[in-house]
């Protein structure tokens, strides 16, 4: 039995995963590698290939990775679960106006519900994966931090785990750059793999093609959504559309119609089959309510606490207050207004480096 303990690693065969693995076996846990089959991208009638976590070759190249290295590795199948939470999730938001984060919601109900259920199974202390995070205990509470590559920082889409699920969860790549985990991976003779290209699709739609994935899961979709209005801000009509979840919110390219400015879609009326249409001023909004809240460093909101929040992954962070209403819902204030505010998206909160918490965004405010 190892000194530092047995640890489950999540192998998806990318780079990220395969360092994990390695550093860890090196570092002297007793590492078991799993390899999760999560979707068949040919049941959704895409065109491309499955990647990433999906592909045979992956899962191949996971097993070949801990064959090499000397320790376990299995496969588990969790299509039904995923499908029929993550996918299906998927889809309704989408018919609810809203624009979804699957990845949030992959994280926090399925990858470390499944990884923690399979660690309890083969009697592993830990579990561990590639994302590009820290974690420490402060306080008596396990607390996230932002990786040191900035440009790779996967904090955001951990806001939703749990203090239970983050005090079994290693993330070795936290304190590296990107570059080094390649470099990692070529000086223990693993060229291709330090080659190897990323994908940053979702992963059960590796064309990109949302809407095209919307019309093959929904019969009929495009019928029933066809020849909505086209609306400005105050409601009178421009034209029509092609159907409402086909749109997300800031949407510029693709409208179809020429309105003589630039026009944007700053909000989706999915009950009333409307898009409206709006000014990039119009997209600027200074509030928002935010709902399902999860609490990170602290296990309530400090009063008069400022925040940098994130309306998307790759938004840099605006300077806000966070306040609690009484429905268990969060109010956030930014400092300056906000561009393109979209329901279903994740709010994360930041207080330095540290993740403060996140939930899903419920509706901007003016």
């Amino acid at each position: 039995m190892s000194k530092k303990g047995k640890v489950l690693v999540a192998m998806s065969g990318g780079i990220d995963s395969s360092v994990t693995a390695m550093l860890l076996h090196e570092q002297g846990y007793e590492v078991i590698g799993v390899t999760m089959k999560t979707w068949d991208y040919s049941s959704s009638g895409g065109k491309k290939k499955s990647t990433g976590c999906c592909s045979l070759d992956d899962i191949n190249d996971a097993r070949i990775l801990a064959v090499n290295m000397g320790f376990h590795h299995i496969i588990i199948d969790i299509r039904e679960e995923f499908g029929s939470f993550i996918v299906n999730n998927f889809v309704d938001e989408y018919l609810a106006g809203r624009t979804p984060n699957p990845c949030v919601l992959c994280n926090t109900h399925i990858k470390w519900d499944a990884l923690l259920k399979r660690a309890d199974q083969l009697g592993c202390e830990f579990i561990a994966t590639g994302h590009y995070a820290q974690i420490r205990q402060e306080n008596g509470r396990y607390v996230i931090s932002k990786g040191v590559d900035e440009w790779k920082d996967q904090s955001y889409v951990l806001w939703g785990l749990t203090q239970e699920s983050l005090a079994r969860t290693i993330f070795p790549l936290g304190g590296f750059k990107k570059s080094e985990i390649r470099e990692m991976a070529m000086e223990r003779g693993y060229k291709e793999l330090a080659q190897k290209s990323e994908s940053y699709e979702i992963c059960f739609i590796p064309d990109n093609d949302y809407r095209g994935f919307l019309k093959r899961k929904v019969e009929g979709l495009e019928e029933k959504v066809a020849n909505g209005d086209f609306v400005d801000t105050q409601g009178n009509v421009l034209g029509k559309h092609k159907g409402y979840p086909f749109y997300t919110i800031g949407q510029r390219k693709g409208l179809e119609i020429a309105l003589g400015e630039p026009m944007y879609v700053v909000e989706i009326d999915a009950p009333n089959n409307r898009v409206v249409l709006g000014t990039k001023e119009d997209l600027k909004k200074q509030q928002m309510v935010v709902k399902n809240p999860n609490l990170i460093k602290y296990a309530e909101i400090p009063e008069d606490i400022d925040v940098v929040t994130k309306i998307r992954y790759k938004d840099k962070g605006t300077l806000s207050s966070v306040k609690k209403l009484d429905n268990d819902c969060l109010e956030v204030s930014f400092y300056e207004p906000v561009q393109g505010i979209a329901p279903g998206q994740s709010a994360v909160f930041y207080e330095g480096s540290d993740l403060l918490g996140g939930g899903f965004i419920a509706k901007p405010q003016e």
